[in-house]
């Protein structure tokens, strides 16, 4: 702890300390020592403290900027930004190509007078399967398909 002084220095102090002082102050005077040699600690912990907080941070700094580099050169990041832009593109150009094009508009025919539409949960029959039309009226009888005659018989 004393490099400086060796144990016949210190001893030599004390003589010295306790001829110049006295007995009755050399107690005062050691424990007056005592504080300022405890402040001078104090101060030199709280330098170092600082000193190694300052060093840390210069070191995350670092160690950030290394993170930032490292995400700017990233390979799927380029990527990304490579398909972000793309998408970009050709959402451009089916907007573009769809903006002449409005919503397609049906047409709505005027309701025929004397049909009536089927109610909720009912279909209208049109066509039968085959594709003979449905009689209009119900009450008529579908006229029944003759046989076709054989080619060089008269009917």
């Amino acid at each position: 702890m004393f490099d400086i002084f060796s144990w016949q220095h210190i001893l030599i102090l004390l003589v010295v300390a306790l001829v110049v002082v006295g007995p009755k102050d050399l107690p005062r005077l050691m424990h007056k020592a005592g504080k300022w040699a405890g402040k001078a600690r104090g101060m030199a912990n709280e330098f170092r403290k600082s000193f190694d907080e300052m060093a840390r941070q210069a070191e995350l700094d670092e160690l950030r900027k290394e993170i930032d580099e490292l995400k700017k050169n990233n390979p799927v990041s380029d990527m990304m930004n490579s398909v972000t832009t793309i998408n970009d593109d050709l959402a451009k150009q089916v907007d573009s190509a769809f903006e002449g094009v409005g919503p397609p508009q049906s047409e709505t025919l005027p309701p025929v007078e004397g049909v009536s539409e089927p109610r909720a949960g009912e279909f209208q029959v049109t066509e039968q399967e085959i594709g003979t039309p449905v009689p209009s009226s119900a009450a008529e009888p579908v006229p029944e398909a003759k046989p076709a005659a054989p080619a060089g018989t008269p009917s």
